[in-house]
């Protein structure tokens, strides 16, 4: 038996599932069914480009910086990025190469820091690793990047 509705029922279905009330359907709900992320989740070369804002007290007014780059993560909690930034349309840096750190989570989630800058992000990783999504969190530094994807697993 159909209905003037039953058309509905797709559409219905897909915005539950995008809202993620049909997660549990398609997923599970178990504790076993949870990804599990270690720092050996990420491994390799990421490639990575976004625009940050940097406000105070980073800045006296509020200033463009554009980054792109990759980083290497040594699945170890160590690694390298290679950046080359503006600010304002100004070169900054064209390669820098500096050493970073970084922790992963069980559950996926994590830090990351650039030392030599003093930057600080937190990190969410797809539990394959193939995958980032970074955001600042030192004040007055605005930026959300990725996702960044693995390229290389070296």
């Amino acid at each position: 038996m159909t209905t003037r509705f039953a058309p509905l029922r797709g559409i219905t279905l897909a915005v539950l599932l995008t809202l993620g009330v049909g997660q549990g359907l398609m997923f599970g709900d178990d504790v076993g069914d949870k990804p599990t992320c270690t720092l050996a989740t990420l491994k390799g070369r990421y490639l990575f480009g976004g625009i940050a804002t940097l406000l105070p007290p980073v800045t006296t007014q509020a200033t463009l910086l554009a980054v792109a780059g990759y980083h290497i993560f040594n699945g170890d909690g160590t690694g390298t990025d290679v950046v080359t930034s503006t600010i304002n349309g100004a070169i900054l840096n064209r390669n820098f190469v500096g050493p970073i750190s970084y922790t992963v989570n069980p559950d996926c989630t994590g830090t990351y820091t650039v030392p030599s800058e003093g930057l600080t992000f937190n990190i969410f990783v797809a539990p394959s690793g193939e995958e980032l999504i970074v955001i600042g969190t030192k004040p007055g530094f605005v930026l959300v990047q990725g996702p960044n994807r693995r390229v290389s697993e070296k």
